[in-house]
């Protein structure tokens, strides 16, 4: 079996080194993994910096196309490296990249097919309150939308089944957190959170500006449950 973790990354070079090093490569004698790091016009050391520290893959984008665009060429990617599962962790080392193996046990399992490390079902240090807020809001936004309770939709680390990154779209190329769980739930995969231990970033500075947000990430909500999707008829991973 091949797991592919893949890090969406824009100046990251004070911090992408130690999340790479710290990815686990040994989960199970028959799982294989592979970090894959999307590049995403980068203007530092971040590519130099990735490589030192053991990325099997680079890709880049040669300018900067936001963050939905950079999860949606890594979704695309894992599938062409032909993976099985496919995980994404941010590249800010906020997210713990030794807790992989708990995030994709329910897609072993075959209990779900997209999960999500859940920072307000585990432990969250420096958050400030009005991200806090921001968060509750953009989550409670998707449980009235989906009709399903949900912890926290705006994790930075969330694991992918083959079907799920296969049929996945990412409409908008600012951002990625809430389109994809709404695309993903609205088709019919299944989602299951995962606690995980989060500490807010200590290098480098957030994309996030929340004018800049909310001018970008409403509009796409909007549009992404106006559109109809086609609910699929999915394998486990057990057949592939």
């Amino acid at each position: 079996m091949k797991v592919v973790v893949f890090l969406p990354a824009h100046n990251e070079e004070e911090a992408i080194g130690e999340v790479i090093r710290r990815i686990p490569r040994q989960i199970q004698p028959n799982i294989n993994v592979y970090v894959l790091v999307i590049d995403d016009g980068s203007t530092d050391r971040t590519v130099h910096v990735a490589k030192q520290a053991g990325a099997d893959v680079i890709y880049r984008h040669e300018r900067n196309r936001g963050l939905g665009a950079a999860v949606r060429t890594g979704l695309q990617q894992c599938v062409e490296l032909d993976a099985d599962i496919g995980v994404m962790i941010d590249a800010d080392n906020e997210y713990p990249p030794e807790q992989i193996p708990d995030l994709i046990m329910p897609i072993l399992r075959g209990e779900a097919d997209y999960t999500m490390g859940s920072r307000f079902l585990g432990t969250i240090h420096g958050m400030k309150w009005h991200r806090r807020i921001g968060n509750y809001m953009f989550t409670w936004l998707q449980c009235m939308l989906l009709k399903t309770w949900i912890y926290d939709g705006q994790s930075g680390m969330r694991a992918f089944s083959r079907e799920a990154m296969e049929e996945a779209e990412i409409i908008h190329d600012y951002n990625y957190a809430q389109v994809l769980t709404l695309n993903l739930v609205r088709k019919g995969f299944r989602l299951k959170e995962v606690p995980i231990v989060y500490q807010v970033r200590t290098t480098g500075q957030s994309f996030i500006k929340f004018t800049a947000y909310l001018k970008h990430v409403l509009p796409a909500i909007v549009k992404e449950m106006c559109r109809p999707v086609k609910r699929r008829h999915m394998r486990s991973i057990q057949q592939r």
